[in-house]
């Protein structure tokens, strides 16, 4: 953010001052927010609003023309309007000041509100301003308030678009930060958005540049439009002739209003924008898109949606979660596939997207969970592009690692089933203040040096003496893929009864409701410290003892069961336990799991990695699942040996010897 943009942010922050006391800190963007919309508003249509009102007397007076939307839509210049007389400014010929009447200002500010077109008015409708008027009328600080915002100019020669997307979100950050909010649900740093916007365009260079060139892109979780805005940029920067149409869905109200707003100056078509929640309320269903990019809330609850969420799952495919669903706290790959259902399919031109993520979705979910089942359908469509790693601390609510993801349903010839990862987690600058979480920053020269990395990834890759050789490396869709296998051990027991197995017994559900059993009890408390290699000599033994305790007929299946249980002792020495085929039965307790990569012989891997070491064991096949994860971090992984014991030991030493001589000299 520029020095210009700091002190205007800083201005209007100012307000602050004035509703101390009227207002608890938490609300206090109830009222800048909004404010500084509709002063950002009147400044777009201040050179056009006396001609505006002129053309609406015209039309409705002498012509009797009533429906003069389109009419004032056309003279405004802009998708909206305003046919108040009000404006904050003092000096406009032909409309009235705000401030004209210091006992009206609450009046004209509802009045000028209200001579908003209708896209502009359900904007400012998000934000409930009615509300904060009264409350400021009632402390005696309206006046004083929309006075400090009439002496501000935010029309868009002195103030960008671009600009004010910075104030914007400059102002959520300061408001996020005193109501203990995370600013980073609202926004993303920009400099994360330019390289994430290359990365995605960058590759469709040579379409975006076409005559007529014509795409549409959507941000399923806009925050303010910062992504969109981005994108925009970009394709207009290869082709300025391009045609761009913006949509997006966010669910934030106030976050929703200021991204509208922005189209709408931007002379976008507003209605584009959604405000709703993407999993339960799809606003843009049914259509596609050319480049789809999101910066979803890491690790979003879904709890709220869950019905929405689950009955659309059981369409399977026919609806956007079929692939699955990942666990209850963390719906990023919801997103994902919200995303991938309004790709437009190949032989429409397809489509690209990107996505930011921290490392769960990686690799979370053992084998055939919902997370490791969509990664798996990415895969095995051959979506998944490239992965790049980004550095920590970028974000201003969270320092962790994040990456992006980019997919692709029609890629070049050389890339399929090839996925890239590209580690860029070195590619930062140290930001001179920090704000909130957010300690490290890419520079422009970053930004285009990995854009250019990712581009030719594959001659890099492929170079072993390149110098960012290390820094990209390419996989077959298939690496990521693994089969989960249960390796069995046969069981073998001895069986001994204790007190300890008279006390299970004793305890078991099934033998507390049976009759005979203080006998039982009393037949295995005879055989307390005896001890059998074979299970058909402890049944001998244990039949007996029953006959002499008076415990009549056979004894239950359950009660049986839990008799066989307690007395039982897992022992490698023991017998071995086999079913009724004379099959041997495994012991759960050395039960173990391991991963074969996909594609390789199970029974191959057995022989080599197993049987040496335990030549009994065999692998359940009917156990064995299909998993997918990505490890970016172990492939990326650099060993560094540790140092010399001479060395650490001298360091030592010297440590010592300074030590003593600082005490000395503390002594002396």
């Amino acid at each position: 953010m520029s020095t210009k943009d700091q002190e205007l942010a800083n201005f209007i922050w100012s307000v602050a001052d004035l509703l101390r006391g009227d207002f608890k800190q938490s609300d206090y963007g109830k009222v800048i927010l909004p404010l500084t919309v509709l002063r950002r508003l009147d400044c777009v249509l201040e050179p056009t609003r006396v001609k505006v009102l002129e053309r609406k007397k015209h039309a409705t007076e002498q012509l009797g023309v009533h429906n003069t939307d389109r009419l004032l839509k056309k003279e405004s210049g802009f998708r909206f309007y305003n046919t108040s007389k009000f404006t904050f400014s003092r000096d406009v010929e032909g409309l009235t000041s705000l401030l004209a009447d210091q006992d009206q200002v609450g009046k004209n500010l509802r009045a000028f509100i209200g001579g908003f077109s209708e896209e502009a008015a359900e904007i400012l409708e998000k934000y409930d301003f009615d509300t904060q008027i009264n409350r400021m009328e009632a402390g005696g600080i309206l006046y004083q308030v929309v006075g400090r915002f009439a002496s501000i100019d935010l029309h868009p020669d002195r103030v960008s678009n671009q600009r004010m997307g910075y104030l914007f979100e400059e102002l959520i950050r300061r408001f996020s930060e005193i109501s203990n909010e995370t600013a980073g649900e609202h926004f993303t740093p920009r400099e994360v958005i330019k390289l994430m916007t290359n990365l995605l365009l960058d590759p469709d260079h040579d379409k975006i540049v076409q005559p007529g060139a014509t795409l549409r892109v959507l941000d399923p979780a806009c925050g303010t439009g910062g992504m969109l805005s981005a994108a925009e940029d970009v394709v207009t920067g290869y082709n300025a002739n391009a045609t761009v149409t913006l949509f997006g869905q966010e669910l934030n109200p106030e976050s929703y209003a200021i991204c509208k707003s922005d189209l709408l100056i931007k002379g976008q078509e507003a209605g584009n924008i959604a405000n709703d929640n993407s999993f339960s309320h799809d606003r843009h269903y049914g259509k596609r898109f050319d480049y789809l990019l999101a910066n979803p809330p890491f690790g979003v609850e879904w709890k709220k949606v869950r019905e929405d969420v689950e009955r659309e799952a059981d369409l399977g495919h026919a609806g956007r979660f079929g692939a699955g669903l990942p666990r209850i706290n963390d719906g990023s790959l919801l997103f994902l596939q919200h995303m991938i259902a309004h790709m437009k399919p190949v032989h429409e031109g397809g489509s690209r997207v990107a996505i930011v993520f921290n490392g769960s979705p990686l690799f979370t979910g053992a084998a055939e969970s919902g997370e490791s089942n969509i990664r798996r359908w990415i895969l095995e469509n051959d979506w998944l592009e490239g992965i790049v790693a980004l550095p920590d601390q970028l974000f201003y609510n969270t320092g962790i690692s994040t990456y992006f993801w980019i997919l692709s349903n029609n890629k070049a010839e050389r890339d399929r089933g090839k996925v890239t990862l590209l580690d860029a987690r070195e590619y930062w600058a140290k930001m001179r203040k920090s704000l909130g979480d957010k300690r490290k920053y890419i520079t422009e020269e970053q930004i285009e040096q990995l854009t250019r990395l990712y581009n030719e990834a594959r001659s890099i890759a492929a170079d072993e003496n390149h110098e960012l050789h290390d820094k990209v490396k390419i996989f077959d869709t298939t690496d990521f893929g693994y089969q989960r296998i249960t390796v069995e051990r046969p069981l073998r027991q001895r069986f001994e009864v204790t007190e300890q197995t008279l006390a299970e017994v004793d305890n078991a559900k099934s033998v507390s409701k049976y009759e005979d059993r203080e006998a039982l009890l009393a037949a295995l408390r005879g055989l307390v410290g005896h001890t059998w290699w074979k299970k058909v000599d402890f049944d001998a033994a244990f039949r007996q003892a029953l006959a002499e305790s008076g415990a009549g007929g056979k004894l239950p299946t359950p009660v049986n069961k839990a008799v066989t249980n307690a007395v039982a002792v897992s022992d490698p020495e023991g017998e071995l336990q086999t079913d009724k085929t004379g099959a041997a039965l495994p012991d759960p307790d050395l039960r173990d799991n391991e991963n074969v990569p996909l594609g390789e012989d199970i029974d191959e891997y057995l022989n080599r990695e197993v049987l040496p070491h335990v030549p009994d064991a065999w692998v359940d096949h009917s156990k064995t699942k299909i998993g997918y994860e990505i490890p970016f971090t172990r492939y990326f992984y650099k060993y560094v040996p540790p140092r010399p014991l001479e060395e650490i030991d001298a360091e030592l030493k010297s440590l010592e010897s300074e030590i003593q001589r600082l005490l000395s000299e503390v002594t002396e």
